[in-house]
């Protein structure tokens, strides 16, 4: 239930109506505290202030009217760019990539600042009373004809003021935001975030745990595995006193009669659905719980850039870069997952599919390696990285499989490249097998 929880709040934050509606809630409860504290008389010191001149009902009304108007009309100023830059990234840097653009929390924020204002404007305007009209009760009304909500109009003037600062936030936000360099950088840094949690023991490189077979329990519907309740299914386990063997990982595509797990031992068939139920489908890959995810954007925007019709290799450059970093943070990891904290990985009776090292570098390197191999720049830096990365990789299988990869590149490299790119490439292969002898 609380992996269920946690999903559903990361889904929340991945659209843009949940904070707008959230502060024109906060906003309308606001306005109405406000209103109040002016009708009991809270504001009455505000008119015998000499620095506070205070509004009459006619100047609160054209305020009011002119801050909802501005406000509304800001606010669909600001959704107009944002979905601008939205559809450009996603065009130029992959359509996967209009998840983090939605999750940006800058855009968020300040589209619900300019909703949240209007909204309290509104509730404010409606209390206001002119001269003619039926005064408010209390003190406040004798010192002014009718009722004009000091209090509410100088927390509206801080509205607006915070409105015109978020402005200026935004217009430097929305560009600062779609550029390449920041896109990579904040690809990369959730996917090492990811990657510590995942698997937080350093230096410490163990064997998966082999799985055991049992009976199947099958899908019932379709989709890829958002994601996996670990606690849930662990908790399943222990109370029926069985082993759940799985067969998918997160990010997985699975449609009905495909295993999701073997269990080993006696579980009633009631409890198969409690089983599947820790299992969340959805139409599309999520970053919770799946590092390859992350890797596979990395990937994209590298392939996208070296693409002929693009054609730019120093994005190509940058993104070999992160997955470099990314994959010496892997390669100095345990990467069995620490399920829950009373157990170790080899005691929990619920068993994941092994994360290898090999797995994950196939994932990132492997899969861009054939379009690092048409560009000579390119290819030497993927060679330097990868060599890099082994700098931080303690273990010599790792290691290897790091060195495998950069003789990889450089026989497919070889073959499409000629003349003297080939023989730079021949001197750079010879350094790199150096640096692992």
């Amino acid at each position: 239930m609380t992996a269920q929880i946690r999903f559903l709040w990361a889904r929340l934050n991945a659209n843009y109506w949940f904070y707008p509606a959230l502060f024109s809630v906060l906003a309308a409860l606001l306005a109405f505290a406000m209103i109040w504290l002016d009708r009991s008389g809270w504001a009455e010191a505000l008119n015998r202030e000499g620095w506070i001149i205070p509004a009459r009902p006619q100047g609160a009304t054209n305020m009011l009217n002119v801050m909802a108007g501005s406000m509304i009309g800001v606010a669909s100023t600001v959704f107009s760019i944002t979905l601008v830059a939205v559809t450009y990234a996603s065009g130029t840097y992959g359509p996967r990539l209009l998840t983090n653009f939605m999750e940006d929390r800058g855009n968020q924020l300040s589209l619900a600042t300019f909703i949240a204002s209007f909204v309290y404007a509104l509730i404010v305007l409606r209390s206001v009373r002119a001269e003619d009209e039926t005064a408010a009760a209390g003190a406040a009304a004798d010192a002014l004809p009718g009722f004009v909500p000091q209090l509410s109009l100088l927390v509206a003037y801080a509205l607006m003021a915070l409105c015109v600062a978020v402005l200026v936030y935004f217009l430097n936000h929305v560009p600062s935001s779609i550029r390449i360099n920041t896109v990579l950088k904040e690809i990369a840094g959730r996917l090492l975030r990811i990657i510590r949690e995942t698997y937080p023991v350093e230096e410490s490189i163990v064997d998966a745990r082999p799985q055991e077979s049992g009976e199947p329990l099958c899908a019932t519907g379709t989709g890829y595995v958002q994601l996996i309740d670990l606690e849930g299914l662990t908790a399943l386990a222990r109370e029926h006193d069985c082993t759940v063997s799985l067969k998918v990982r997160t990010g997985d595509f699975i449609h009905r009669d495909l295993p999701l797990l073997e269990v080993t031992g006696d579980l009633p068939e009631a409890c198969e659905q409690d089983l599947r139920d820790c299992f969340t489908l959805g139409p599309s890959r999520t970053p919770e719980q799946d590092p390859q995810f992350l890797i596979d954007e990395l990937v994209e925007i590298g392939l996208r850039a070296l693409s002929p019709g693009i054609n730019d290799p120093f994005t190509a450059i940058t993104a070999l870069h992160w997955l470099g970093a990314a994959t010496a943070e892997i390669g100095r990891r345990d990467l069995r997952k620490q399920i829950d904290d009373e157990d170790d990985p080899d005691r929990c009776p619920v068993i994941p599919l092994p994360d290898d090292f090999a797995h994950y570098l196939s994932r990132g390197f492997g899969s861009i390696r054939s379009a690092v191999a048409t560009s000579p720049i390119a290819a030497e830096v993927m060679l330097d990285t990868l060599a890099n990365a082994a700098q931080a990789v303690g273990n010599p299988g790792r290691r290897a499989l790091l060195h495998d990869e950069g003789m990889r590149l450089g026989e497919q490299a070889l073959i499409a490249l000629a003349g003297p790119d080939r023989e730079a490439l021949r001197e750079k292969l010879k350094a790199f097998d150096a640096r692992f002898a």
